[in-house]
C-alpha cells in the first residue's frame, strides 16, 4: 500500500474504535480490521489513508503478549506507515502481570526498532483526559482527578491505577530509560528531546498536541523505518490530523461520519460495571428499553450454561418481538452482588485448563448476541465493554468496521463487514466502560443525534 501515513494496533476492541473514528472525524479514509489485513482484504477498499488492527492486548499476560503482538506489529511495519501507533486507553491502566504497556514497548522495540518512543496520553478533547508534568487526570461527571484518586480508575477490578506519574507507572513495566517533555517545552514552542529512549509528553490543551503531532511526524519523516508511538487516541482525532490537513496531507474537508436515520429498536449486550454504564442502563429503562440480566452465576458453569442462554434469549426475543429496545447486561455498575457471586462461582467450579473468568463469560455473552442477531431483523446492535466489545464482535465473522456516524466521542457507529450474510452491513457501536452521556443507548438509536 503506498503513502500510508499511519497504522494503529488498539489494545482493546473500543479503544480501536476511538482511533478510527478521530480519522474519520477529520477527513481520513480508515478502516479498522480484526486481524492484520491482507492484500486481499486491502484491495476492498480504495484509497485508505490509514488503517488499524483491533486487539485485546489490554487483558493480555505479558506471555500471552508475546505470543501476539511480534507478528501483528510486523505486519504493520510492512504496510510501511509512517508512524504505527499502539493505542491504549485513555486511562493508561495496565499492570506488569497484563496488559503491560512496557512490554508492548519491549517487543515493539525488538521488532520495529523505533529510533523512540513517544507517549502522548494527553486527549483534551474529546476525552477529558490530561498529562501536567508527567502525572495523568481525568475527568469524570465534569470533575477533575489525578488517575490514582478517579473513582473508577483507582479501584478498576484487573488494572486498578495506584499511580499517577506515567513514568513511575510505566517504570515498573519496562526497564527502558523514561524522560519527559513538560509544559514548559510545549509552551515555549521548541522541543528538544531527552536522552531517554521512551519520553513521554505532557498535554493540557489542544494546541499541546498540536506541537506535539508536528514534532513527532517530522521526526518520523525523518526516520528509515515507522516511529513506534504509545499513546490515547489524541493522537488520531488532534495532534496528527491537524498537522496533517497544515502541511496539506488530507484535504481540508467535512468529517466522512455523519449522522444516521434512526432505527426503532435496537439490541445491546452490556459486560460493563462501569457506573456511567450503569447510568445509561438506567435512563433507557425509563424511556422504554426493556432490560434482561444474564444469569452470569449459571452462564459460567458447563452444566447449565445452555439453559441460561436460552432463557436470556427468549426474554430479549420477546421484548423485541414487541417492539421494545432490549439491554442484556452483566451487572449494574461495580457494587453488583453478581460480580462476587459469579467468581466465587466460577472458583469454585475449578475448571482445569480453563481461561478464566472473563473469556469464558465473554464467549456466552458472544454466543447470545450472535443468535439474537441472526434471529431477528435488527439493523443496529451495541455493545458495552472492552472486552465484551472482542468477544460479541468475534463470534459475528467481522473482519473490518468501516466508522459512518457519531454517538459519543471514542464510540462511533461502525458498518460491519462480515463473512457471514445475517451480519454484514448491520452497524454497531462499541462503547467503553467511561463512555459516553447518559443518554448514550438512545443516541445510538437515533442515529447519533439528540435522541429529545
Amino acid at each position: 500500500m503506498d503513502d500510508l501515513l499511519l497504522a494503529f494496533y488498539g489494545d482493546d476492541f473500543t479503544g480501536s474504535t476511538d482511533a478510527l473514528e478521530g480519522l474519520a472525524r477529520n477527513g481520513v479514509r480508515a478502516m479498522l480490521f480484526l486481524g492484520p489485513p491482507t492484500p486481499s482484504d486491502l484491495a476492498e477498499f480504495d484509497d485508505l489513508d490509514a488503517v488499524g488492527v483491533a486487539g485485546r492486548s489490554r487483558s493480555m499476560s505479558p506471555e500471552e503478549m508475546t505470543e501476539a503482538l511480534p507478528d501483528a506489529f510486523r505486519a504493520l511495519a510492512d504496510l510501511d506507515p509512517t508512524v504505527l501507533h499502539y493505542k491504549v486507553c485513555s486511562t493508561f491502566d495496565s499492570a506488569p502481570e497484563i496488559g503491560s504497556i512496557g512490554h508492548a514497548i519491549d517487543i515493539a522495540q525488538g521488532t520495529v526498532e523505533s529510533p523512540f518512543v513517544p507517549v502522548s496520553q494527553g486527549s483534551a478533547v474529546p476525552a477529558g483526559r490530561y498529562v501536567a508534568f508527567g502525572h495523568l487526570f481525568a475527568e469524570e461527571q465534569g470533575e477533575m482527578y489525578r488517575i490514582d484518586r478517579h473513582p473508577t480508575m483507582r479501584d478498576h477490578p484487573s488494572t486498578p491505577m495506584r499511580e499517577s506519574d506515567l513514568r513511575r507507572h510505566l517504570g515498573e513495566q519496562t526497564d527502558r530509560d523514561i524522560g519527559l517533555v513538560d509544559l514548559r517545552q510545549l509552551e515555549g514552542g521548541e522541543i528538544s528531546l531527552p536522552a531517554e529512549e521512551v519520553v513521554v509528553f505532557d498535554a493540557t490543551a489542544p494546541r499541546h498536541l498540536h506541537a506535539i503531532g508536528a514534532d513527532l511526524w517530522n521526526r518520523a519523516t525523518a526516520a528509515e523505518g515507522p516511529l513506534f508511538a504509545v499513546g490515547s487516541s489524541g493522537l488520531e482525532h488532534h495532534a496528527f490530523t491537524t498537522h496533517w490537513a497544515d502541511v496539506g496531507l488530507i484535504p481540508d474537508t467535512e468529517p466522512l461520519i455523519e449522522a444516521r436515520p434512526a432505527v426503532d429498536r435496537i439490541a445491546v449486550m452490556s459486560g460493563s460495571a462501569s457506573p456511567v454504564t450503569d447510568r445509561q442502563i438506567a435512563r433507557a429503562e425509563e424511556h422504554g428499553f426493556a432490560t434482561v440480566r444474564l444469569d452470569t452465576v449459571r452462564l459460567v458453569n458447563p452444566d447449565e450454561a445452555t439453559a441460561a442462554r436460552d432463557e436470556a434469549l427468549s426474554t430479549a426475543r420477546d421484548a423485541l418481538d414487541d417492539g421494545r429496545s432490549v439491554i442484556l447486561y452483566t451487572a449494574r455498575g461495580p457494587e453488583d452482588p453478581a460480580l462476587d457471586q459469579t467468581r466465587e462461582r466460577y472458583a469454585a467450579l475449578d475448571l482445569d485448563g480453563d481461561d478464566g473468568l472473563g473469556a469464558r463469560l465473554g464467549r456466552q455473552q458472544g454466543r447470545i448476541f450472535r443468535e439474537l442477531v441472526a434471529s431477528t431483523d435488527l439493523d443496529r446492535v451495541c455493545v458495552a465493554g472492552g472486552d465484551t466489545s472482542g468477544s460479541v464482535v468475534s463470534q459475528l465473522d467481522v473482519y473490518a468496521l468501516e466508522p459512518v456516524a457519531p454517538t459519543a466521542p471514542g464510540a462511533p457507529l461502525c458498518r460491519v463487514h462480515s463473512r457471514t450474510d445475517a451480519f454484514d452491513g448491520i452497524e454497531i457501536a462499541l462503547k467503553g466502560g467511561q463512555t459516553g452521556g447518559t443518554d448514550y443507548f438512545r443516541t445510538v438509536r437515533a442515529g447519533g443525534v439528540d435522541p429529545e
